[in-house]
């Protein structure tokens, strides 16, 4: 069974906490009894939830940080745990992309979501995941995606950026399981956020309407508190999922590719 109730009273770092699935997860995790560490680079967002959540009795504190800087991790560190919060509950929640041909993209873009999406989450979980070996509990969240599952053109960095977060997570459940740490890739599809704003997709998506960021974060820390260690949140994500594993990956990106063609 899900034991949120043991969520009661510890600390959560909630990167990306600013918008969309992270202020949702936030949230979530606070009606649970968790005191909140929220960070992002909007000082100003982060502000307005702090004032939300502790209106309600969370215990709230802020970190401003942009995880595009190798820094801010530890940056993070060592604001938190490095200070003396015991940080049991890290969600790697922070991630962004870029939509359109690979050859034409913006380079800084490109490699911002390697930074944000795949290193950040490393640094930050060799970080903190230590120090929840110590005490022989934690958990940690990566928010991968739907795409960890589908190799997209016209998102072919994002989607190998959430490719290596879901197998980063897989892994690292089954090296710390045995130290009562419990890992999680949620790996939400079509959402509504901020996400297509700042990928330039132009709100593209396909199958169907968005799922709500409250939905995904419900679902994510239900699965969490289980020790799931993969959650996608809806039905039709799962088929997707298991549809792909039998299907060509050259007929999958031929599909892609023509549905997803910029005009």
């Amino acid at each position: 069974m899900a034991n949120t109730q043991d969520f009661n009273g510890k600390w959560a770092l909630v990167t990306g906490a600013s918008a969309g699935i992270g202020v949702a997860l936030a949230r979530e995790l606070a009606r649970h009894g968790a005191k909140l560490i929220l960070t992002a680079r909007r000082k100003d967002r982060l502000e307005a939830l702090a004032a939300e959540l502790t209106s309600r009795g969370t215990e709230v504190r802020i970190v401003t940080a942009d995880l595009n800087d190798p820094a801010a991790p530890q940056q993070i560190y060592d604001s938190t745990e490095g200070a003396g919060v015991a940080v049991d509950i890290l969600v790697n929640n922070a991630g962004l992309g870029q939509f359109g041909s690979f050859a034409q993209s913006e380079m800084a873009q490109e490699m911002s979501q390697v930074r944000v999406n795949c290193e950040a989450v490393a640094r930050l979980t060799r970080l903190f995941v230590p120090r929840m070996v110590e005490r022989r509990r934690g958990w940690v969240m990566v928010v991968a995606s739907l795409a960890a599952y589908v190799p997209m053109p016209y998102l072919s960095t994002y989607a190998a950026t959430k490719a290596f977060d879901r197998s980063f997570a897989l892994g690292l459940a089954g090296e710390v399981a045995r130290f009562g740490i419990k890992v999680t890739a949620l790996c939400p599809g079509p959402t509504e956020s901020e996400f297509s704003q700042v990928a330039r997709s132009g709100g593209r998506r396909r199958g169907g309407s968005a799922q709500t960021a409250e939905e995904v974060a419900r679902l994510g820390v239900v699965a969490l508190a289980r020790g799931q260690r993969t959650m996608i949140p809806y039905f039709g994500g799962k088929f997707t999922a298991l549809l792909v594993r039998f299907l060509p990956a050259g007929l999958i990106t031929y599909s892609i590719e023509k549905g997803a063609r910029p005009a």
